[in-house]
């Protein structure tokens, strides 16, 4: 039997792991995984050394706090490892945490592939050296990665973006979608605002509070507007109500597929991460937003360097196509500003929405998981 570990800490590489298990399950390749991932995963027989939703924080302030938990889960890892042998590890963005892991796997002479690179090319690009010295190969979900790589003599792989996967023709179906939203309860000339606040909890709680405020701000503003909030794959229900206690104005919670949430939608409000591009390729107009504490912000702005945009789509369009705020600018009242100047100029919404457009060329071909279990192959047994 094969042994693979595969290290998926966040939601978005959580989803991603979990179809390249079903797909070798589908396939019949025998494999026994084990590592860091989610509840979802473990029933589909993965063992989890450390959970997902325990290990999603971002920023030097947040990774200090859980430094005790993330240290027990890393050494547990490479204890495992040292043990086991597995054929092969799979390490999924997360990078301060993989690179480190990735050293540890070099020293006991187990290859390590990377498959959802940190984006070096935007940020931080000295981590490409390390990349290069520890992992055998990186899987590249854009095509302009390819040169980046190329030009650091990191062997890759384009396997295109596993995102399109999820990309059913019915979500931009206007059709489909009017059904949808009449059986949640939206009549047909509603404008729908939907609010992503992250799927961590650091996240959560940075950004929930301001999104809320902003949606009533612009209910006031708006009589037609209704607010639908999306419940991310790392959370329940109930961990976003103590946030609703004091919100009068109506709204929706809802948890479901993530792109059928977004489809329901005509504008959204988001935090930037994985979700910008989904939100992005649906073609729905956003304003993107992201807040850290202090410390972590400060790191950010001093170390953070050539990055022009921090939103993902606006870093693969290159070009500022949906307005971004950091920190202190991600305020209730700029945001709602921003928004109800797009709600209210459909030419600013139609242009966006025609920007938007261009993402699903930029991501390459569907089958990016299918590309991945092929080259992962030449480990296996």
């Amino acid at each position: 039997m094969n042994q693979v570990m595969i290290v998926a800490a966040e939601s978005s590489s959580v989803h991603y792991a979990q179809r390249l298990l079903e797909l070798w399950k589908k396939q019949g390749v025998q494999v026994t995984a084990f590592g860091v991932g989610s509840r979802e995963m473990e029933k589909m027989g993965f063992e989890c050394l450390g959970r997902a939703e325990e290990m999603a924080v971002v920023g030097a302030a947040e990774i200090i706090s859980q430094y005790k938990h993330l240290k027990s889960v890393f050494d547990r890892l490479v204890e495992e490892a040292a043990k086991r042998r597995p054929q092969v590890v799979v390490v999924m963005d997360y990078p301060e945490f993989n690179l480190m892991l990735s050293k540890k796997m070099k020293a006991l002479g187990i290859p390590v592939v990377y498959y959802i690179s940190p984006q070096v090319w935007a940020w931080r690009q000295g981590r490409v050296k390390t990349i290069k010295k520890y992992c055998e190969k990186v899987f590249l979900l854009f095509p302009f990665e390819k040169p980046f790589y190329e030009r650091h003599q990191v062997k890759n792989e384009f396997v295109g973006h596993p995102i399109l996967d999820d990309l059913r023709p019915e979500l931009l179906d206007p059709e489909w979608i009017a059904m949808q939203r009449g059986r949640v309860g939206f009549q047909k000339d509603d404008i729908i605002l939907g609010l992503m606040p992250g799927s961590r909890r650091g996240e959560l709680a940075q950004h929930f509070g301001i999104q809320l405020e902003v949606a009533r701000n612009l209910a006031k503003k708006i009589p037609k507007l209704k607010i639908l909030i999306l419940v991310a794959p790392t959370f329940d229900k109930e961990q976003l109500e103590p946030y609703l206690e004091d919100f009068k104005t109506p709204y929706l919670l809802i948890k479901k597929d993530p792109f059928e949430m977004i489809a329901l939608t005509d504008y959204m409000i988001v935090a930037s991460g994985t979700a910008t591009l989904m939100v992005g390729l649906l073609e729905k107009p956003m304003v993107i937003m992201y807040r850290m504490k202090a410390f972590t912000a400060w790191f950010a702005k001093t170390f953070v360097r050539g990055a022009k945009y921090f939103g993902l789509v606006n870093l693969i369009l290159n070009e500022e196509v949906c307005p971004e705020r950091f920190q202190e600018k991600a305020n209730p009242e700029h945001l709602t500003e921003l928004l109800n100047d797009l709600i209210s100029n459909q030419d600013k919404t139609m242009a966006m929405k025609k920007k938007l457009s261009d993402l699903k060329n930029l991501l390459g071909e569907r089958g990016a998981t299918e590309r991945v279990a092929k080259s992962l192959q030449e480990y296996l047994k």
